[in-house]
């Protein structure tokens, strides 16, 4: 008979890393929600990016050097910054205008978004049973939405937006997965960013005054560091393992949306966001068990 297994050390590790990365993520959504009320999202999905760059070119400049700047597939990389930059200013848009767990919960639908777009996309197989999960999970965002029986912040939209976008990404992050240093991936992301953003600016500009710049520089430096966490995280356990933990955000978004601005989602939204998320736990469930077939 052969010993039962248990997850190596190495793995909570990971599972730790993984789970700090997303709660420095909503505690920046929570920031970005604080700073669009003075500023436009367009200015602080400027900060994200620009200072997210600042702290990688002081870090990584040093030891990669020019190798950080050389890709095999310059135009995957721009698509692929682009499409994070879209799923970006629609996600900060739409928490200037509706609470973190409402958005949060809609957010979850990505996962959903990539199966759909795997098959479109990639052509791959998909079961009947992960396209009923796919049907469940959007029924969920649909109980969340509500459509024709109550209304509901058009800003929610702008997150279905945020998960097309986002999974889209995640299609594009499969097709450069061995082609270019993780590290080079990382650094186009947010300089890709920077670039389209700093363009866009003079049309969005509203001066900072010394509390405002310090909001800013807090957002694109926790954003820097939690994707740093996160790749660190992947040293130590795969993404397959860490993905279920992806949904503790949605606990998180509603403690900080009811401390910092008073916000608890109603009854639906608990209710979509949990068909969601078990949705989004039999995707995974599945793909682990053809995994090992």
């Amino acid at each position: 008979m052969s010993a039962p297994t248990t997850a190596a050390p190495s793995s909570y590790k990971g599972i730790f890393l993984f789970c700090t990365a997303i709660f420095l993520f909503v505690v920046m959504d929570t920031i970005v929600k604080v700073a669009t009320e003075s500023y436009p999202p367009m200015q602080v999905v400027w900060a994200r990016n620009f200072f997210h760059t600042v702290l990688m070119t002081l870090f990584m400049v040093p030891s990669q050097g020019l190798r950080l700047i050389q890709t095999n597939r310059p135009k995957l990389q721009i698509i692929r910054s682009m499409l994070l930059l879209c799923a970006t200013i629609s996600f900060f848009t739409a928490i200037k205008y509706v609470p973190l767990a409402d958005a949060g919960a809609v957010g979850s639908t990505a996962p959903l978004f990539v199966i759909l777009f795997s098959v479109l996309i990639l052509k791959e197989k998909i079961s009947y049973r992960r396209w009923g999960a796919v049907i469940v999970g959007f029924l969920g965002a649909m109980v969340i939405l509500r459509p024709g029986m109550t209304e509901v912040h058009p800003a929610l939209f702008l997150v279905i937006c945020t998960a097309i976008f986002y999974a889209l990404y995640q299609i594009m992050t499969r097709f450069l997965s061995g082609i270019d240093n993780p590290a080079t991936t990382l650094f186009y992301t947010s300089l890709v960013g920077t670039v389209l953003m700093s363009a866009a600016m003079p049309f969005f500009w509203v001066a900072p005054d010394l509390q405002g710049w310090l909001i800013l520089i807090v957002i694109g430096l926790i954003g820097g560091v939690s994707h740093f966490i996160m790749i660190k995280a992947f040293d130590f356990t795969t993404a397959s393992t860490a993905a279920p933990f992806q949904y503790v955000q949605l606990i998180w978004m509603a403690i900080f949306g009811y401390a910092v601005f008073g916000d608890f989602p109603d009854g639906l939204t608990i209710v979509g966001a949990l068909i969601i998320v078990c949705s989004g736990l039999y995707i995974l469930y599945r793909e682990r068990q053809l995994g090992k077939a």
